[in-house]
């Protein structure tokens, strides 16, 4: 019989997936009860199934939180309302000591029926300024957690904390040979990774298919192109692999690169910091996002960190130069990675969470 329970909540993106991915084996380990609220049919339901299948997951109707005009926004707070008893049923059911949520827009109804339920809420916030689904949460939350500090100034003092970032181990666990075995790849020349996010960026794709004869002849590439995104012309390539999206592979081929291009999504960065990954970002424009990224990418490139490529004015000659002086920059960086306080661990981060626990 298992001591407690624990609820985690968040989805949308595999960024409001990664954290909790990261610490359920911790939990498991404590011998929490570990349970699992997502949508329908969102990214969190595959991730976690394939990652966690015996973890009981738990569907609930959820809208979008949507920053622009759509005849949806008239008819998705019904849906919350649906999601927020459909939580509430499952909290009671469960009965949880605290409940974890990443953020992501089913995270809603989930910190909503937490607080009609009286049970403790624990937000956690990556990016730079707190996402819409977390602001919406702040109020039911017991304490929320950042990753930058400068996030805890846009947040009540009384109950934010910047942790710096969470790693999940298996990450740290990779292994350049089998990396470079996966995709056929020699150790002649260095290794190029690409990263457009979980759905992939057609800009991103674009810029490096492009480009793809001048890179070769430097550089052998992974490029991780997102679901459906994969170009079959470019299958028997010599020095270029494709994936729609990696889970096992992925601390391999992390160790195998030299260099990333990538999104700027916060976990993924922390991540390549983490490993000492040289990076150029390319952060989604404010007019495809609310500009998390672009402030995301700003502060790594002010620390050294990335070089940062501005998608609304990129051109196929502007990103193969922004490739090369990555290169050419790449052990200055790492130097100042060296010098960076080491990422908590997943354990660490489960002690943080259920010290407000009920």
């Amino acid at each position: 019989m298992k001591a407690k329970s624990i609820i985690l909540t968040g989805g949308g993106t595999a960024g409001h997936v990664s954290l909790n991915e990261a610490i359920i084996p911790s939990l498991i380990d404590a011998d929490y009860d570990v349970h699992y609220i997502g949508s329908h049919d969102g990214i969190e339901k595959e991730l976690i199934g394939n990652a966690f299948p015996e973890l009981p997951y738990h569907s609930i109707s959820s809208g979008k939180l949507r920053r622009y005009f759509s005849i949806q926004n008239f008819t998705d707070p019904f849906k919350v309302l649906v999601g927020i008893g459909q939580a509430f049923s499952t909290i009671k059911k469960v009965k949880p000591s605290v409940i974890f949520s990443k953020g992501g827009f089913v995270s809603v109804p989930v910190v909503i029926a937490a607080k009609l339920a009286n049970i403790p809420v624990v937000v956690h916030e990556s990016d730079v300024t707190p996402g819409l689904a977390n602001k919406i949460a702040l109020p039911f939350a017991s304490h929320i957690f950042t990753v930058f500090k400068e996030t805890v100034k846009h947040l009540p003092s009384d109950k934010a904390t910047c942790t710096g970032s969470i790693i999940r181990q298996q990450l740290f666990e990779g292994n350049r040979e089998q990396g470079l075995a996966c995709c056929d790849f020699t150790t002649d020349k260095k290794v190029l990774l690409i990263m457009g996010g979980s759905l992939g960026s057609v800009v991103v794709n674009d810029a490096v298919r492009e480009n793809l004869t001048k890179l070769r002849e430097k550089y052998q590439i992974i490029h991780l192109c997102g679901k459906g995104n994969i170009d079959s012309s470019l299958l028997n390539l010599e020095g270029y692999r494709q994936f729609e999206y990696v889970t096992d592979e992925l601390p391999d081929l992390l160790y195998a690169a030299d260099f990333i291009v990538s999104r700027a999504g916060s976990n993924s960065i922390f991540e390549f910091l983490a490993l000492h990954k040289p990076m150029l970002l390319i952060p989604l424009s404010a007019a495809k996002s609310r500009g998390d990224q672009i402030l995301n990418a700003r502060l790594f490139k002010q620390q050294g960190f990335a070089h940062v490529l501005d998608e609304d004015t990129m051109t196929k000659e502007s990103f193969y130069r922004a490739v090369e002086t990555l290169a050419a920059n790449a052990d200055e960086m790492i130097d100042k990675m060296l010098d960076v306080e080491q990422p908590k661990t997943p354990s660490e981060m489960v002690s943080l969470i259920t010290q407000y626990e009920k």
